[in-house]
This record gives C-alpha cells, sequence and structure tokens, in this order.
C-alpha cells in the first residue's frame, strides 16, 4: 500500500461548457488543468458513504493490479455489500485463503478521532455463526487463515473537487482495533475504535484475540425475521450434508 498514490480527481464529463478539442497534454497533471478549464469536472460526493464507495473502489483496484505482479497469488473482488472485499489465495499461500476488508472514515473536525465508529464484521451472520457459507460471501468465515482490515482515513475538504485530503492508510487485524460498543444504533455491526492514535497503534479493548471473539460471539445480537430464515435454511443444510 506504500506505493498506492490517490488519483481521484473528480467524475468526468463528457460535454464541458467551454470544451475545446482536442485536448492534449505533456503529462496527467496538465491533463487535469486542461480538463478543468475545459469544464469537464464535477466534483466527487461529499456524502461519507458515498465518498467511501469510490475510494475503496479505487483501493481494490490497486491491490488486485498489484496482487496480479506476484507469481502463485490470486486476488478476487467480493461483492459490494458481502464480505470481504477482497480474497487472497493461491499456491504462494499453500492452499490457505486470506480475507481483506477495506474501511473508509472521515477524520473528526479535532482531527484526533474518525467522525463516526467504523465497522468492522456484520455481527449477527457470518461472524457470529462461522461454519456456515452465507449468501454474499465466498466462503465461511471460519475457513480463513486470516483476517485484515485496510483502513483509509481522510479529511473532507469541499474546495477541491477530490474531496479527499491527508489520505492515511493503515492495515489492522480487526479484533487490534475493535471496541465493545457497535459502530450503529439500528443495525447489529461489531465497531472500532475511534481515536486516531489507537487504531495506528492497534489499541483496542481486547488484550487477545480470544477475548474479542469471546465477548462479541456472546453478544446478544438481534436476528430479524429474514436473517431468521436464512439462518434456518444454512443450519438445515450443513446437518444434512454432514
Amino acid at each position: 500500500m506504500a506505493r498506492y498514490e490517490l488519483d481521484l480527481v473528480a467524475v468526468f464529463r463528457k460535454n464541458g461548457p467551454s470544451a475545446a478539442w482536442p485536448v492534449d497534454a505533456r503529462n496527467p497533471d496538465e491533463l487535469v488543468q486542461r480538463l478543468a478549464a475545459g469544464g469537464h469536472f464535477v466534483p466527487l460526493p461529499k456524502e461519507p458513504a458515498a465518498l467511501a464507495n469510490v475510494l475503496e473502489v479505487s483501493l481494490v483496484d490497486f491491490l488486485l493490479e498489484e496482487a496480479g505482479k506476484l507469481p502463485g497469488t490470486k486476488a478476487e473482488r467480493g461483492t459490494e455489500r458481502g464480505y470481504p472485499d477482497l480474497e487472497f489465495s493461491g499456491p504462494v499461500f499453500k492452499g490457505a485463503y486470506h480475507a481483506v476488508d477495506v474501511k473508509v472514515a472521515r477524520r473528526n473536525k479535532s482531527g484526533l478521532s474518525t467522525q463516526s465508529r467504523i465497522t468492522l464484521y456484520t455481527g449477527n451472520t457470518y461472524f457470529r455463526y462461522p461454519s456456515l457459507h452465507w449468501p454474499g460471501t465466498f466462503r465461511p468465515f471460519a475457513d480463513y487463515a486470516s483476517h485484515l482490515d485496510l483502513i483509509a482515513i481522510y479529511t473532507l475538504d469541499e474546495s477541491i473537487p477530490g474531496r479527499i485530503r491527508d489520505l492515511e492508510l493503515l492495515v489492522q487485524e480487526p479484533w487490534r482495533i475493535a471496541s465493545e460498543q457497535r459502530s450503529s444504533t439500528t443495525r447489529e455491526y461489531i465497531g472500532a475504535v475511534q481515536r486516531l492514535n489507537d487504531l495506528r497503534e492497534g489499541k483496542g479493548a481486547f488484550a487477545t484475540e480470544g477475548e474479542f471473539y469471546k465477548y462479541w460471539r456472546s453478544y446478544r445480537f438481534k436476528i430479524g425475521p429474514t436473517v431468521q430464515q436464512q439462518l434456518d435454511r444454512l443450519l438445515l443444510a450443513a446437518k444434512t450434508n454432514s
């Protein structure tokens, strides 16, 4: 990730009001200047979820490209709402599968914490029942040899079309940055700590991975009718196949 360069400039607008064709440029920076002058840019969305989706795609694309350069490595993109965002496997991993999930968070006004809690896992489905193969996942949670989070922290800058300033990338095991709080009052999500220094240093609420799993696997998450129906089907299928 040290080689990643943020190159999200703006949304391209095909018919700029001041367009003059052809557009000649000697390098990417000059191209950006000419397209901006021609009115071809619309700012990226500033709404946190929308901007996060754009940045996530860029980060996953970069990792897929980098993985393609490594002999014996296979990387596959996950579904938009599934887990994980990327799965790594291949001969170099000797048959093991590794999960990488991308998280994006905005700094708060003080610059010391994230504006809201990062969501680590959905607590009442694949995390709570790790041996079941839930829809939207490559395989059961327990089948992964490791779980990693790639965390992108940014400051919102509404004065630039790219919106993102001071991008910081962190890589942590989820349990190391977990809190004892949910990340949503309405959804069954496991939340991370919010202080940036704690995220950087992996100083969550749990001293060991075992403590993390014991706490959150025993947490009383709610299970709605739809999730319960899915769970019943998966449990029946697992019993039938055993």
